[in-house]
């Protein structure tokens, strides 16, 4: 495994993905080769499966883009078996305590740094691969702590003392829920949690990450210059609904 967005992350160096929720190929390798470094097939918030998350790995793997996994749940075994699938890395739900965080790494890594089991799955080539996957993946598997709740926010610190996290991505929505104020990015104690978040991973040397909803380039760099590195630029359904609505409006009114 030699993954560039490791040397990213380490770097503090921008570096610009995207999230998949629909689970067809096709998506997959036409966001692959839109220019993306990145794609998180998301198993959280969507109906995708594990041997469906396998195909989009594969896919996006040989279109030269790191295939990443967001898991449902900080769960050891779901961890493993998208890591065996070939994914470079996971980013990792509500990971809102040190302890959280630290099992996150454990069920990545191979022992000593971790728990994970040994399997002969298509990360290790199905068996043919396996010393070379073996002498590399605990160096090169990236582990993301989505940071998504005040709790975590207040934790944050420590989180990010935890060896093998590479970075945190903040998640606007559920962290504006946990505030009471859903949706609501502008409100004073969500502003407020976001600023701890930012001065935390600036203190800390840590890559800070974002996901960006709306598919509006010009959101970008917004975040980038409060020192964010780590951009999911939007999402699938968005970019695929938001283009056939522009479209249509233009064309009802080319029609009028």
């Amino acid at each position: 495994m030699d993954n560039i967005l490791k040397k990213k992350l380490q770097n503090q160096e921008v570096t610009i993905g995207s999230w998949i929720t629909l689970g067809h190929t096709s998506i997959a390798e036409i966001m692959a080769r839109a220019g993306f470094e990145w794609l998180v097939v998301d198993m959280e918030h969507s109906v995708i499966t594990l041997d469906i998350t396998q195909q989009l790995i594969q896919v996006i793997e040989g279109c030269g883009v790191v295939p990443l996994v967001r898991v449902g749940e900080n769960n050891p075994n779901i961890i493993k078996r998208v890591m065996d699938a070939g994914a470079y890395g996971v980013i990792v739900p509500m990971v809102n305590t040190k302890e959280e965080a630290e099992a996150a790494v454990k069920a990545v890594k191979y022992p000593p740094l971790g728990t994970r089991g040994v399997g002969l799955a298509r990360a290790q080539g199905y068996g043919d691969k396996f010393d070379e996957y073996v002498a590399t993946v605990n160096e090169e598997s990236v582990v993301i702590a989505q940071i998504e709740h005040i709790d975590a926010v207040n934790n944050l610190d420590s989180i990010l003392s935890v060896e093998g996290i590479d970075g945190c991505i903040i998640g606007p929505y559920d962290l504006s829920g946990s505030l009471g104020v859903p949706g609501n990015f502008e409100h004073s104690d969500v502003l407020a949690a976001l600023k701890k978040v930012e001065q935390t991973c600036q203190k800390k040397k840590v890559a800070l990450g974002i996901h960006i909803i709306q598919p509006d380039y010009k959101l970008v760099p917004q975040r980038i210059s409060k020192g964010y590195t780590f951009l999911a630029f939007s999402l699938d359904t968005l970019f695929l609904g938001n283009s056939c609505r522009e479209q249509m409006t233009k064309l009802r009114e080319s029609l009028e």
